[in-house]
């Protein structure tokens, strides 16, 4: 007996595998804590000077954060909530805060501070070098 293949068949089996290729950048579901950062290697994200001591600044193309605990002290994290993958949107009063539903990481580690987010905020590797903050 002979199986004939129908368009149905051929569609179907052809959107399962696009969707299935889609869905695979984002991961099976068990995450290591890596994140990866849309921007080039070595691309200068920004000066020493622009990232407030105690604070931070969002780069959201890139989808990274880079905050400067301490003076002369620069950390960078994924800008991507841990919770429900919405892009952080403020450095406020020593965390990096999320507008979907109010999780706040530490600026000097990641670490949950509030909300629901589950885990800290990965981080990012940056290369530092006289006034420059690049991308590593």
């Amino acid at each position: 007996m002979t199986h004939r293949s129908t368009r149905r068949t051929v569609l179907l089996a052809t959107g399962a595998a696009t969707l299935a290729a889609g869905c695979s950048k984002y991961g099976d579901g068990n995450d290591s804590g890596s994140s990866s950062v849309q921007a080039s290697g070595g691309q200068e994200l920004a000066k020493t000077a622009d990232i407030p001591v105690g604070g931070g600044k969002i780069f959201k193309n890139e989808k990274v954060v880079v905050t400067q605990p301490k003076k002369d002290e620069f950390k960078a994290f994924s800008a991507v909530c841990t919770h429900q993958g919405c892009t952080v949107s403020a450095v406020a009063d020593g965390t990096i805060n999320c507008p979907c539903h109010g999780s706040k990481y530490r600026i000097a580690d990641g670490s949950v501070a509030g909300g629901p987010a589950p885990k800290p905020l990965p981080e990012e590797q940056i290369d530092v070098q006289g006034n420059s903050i690049r991308l590593a």
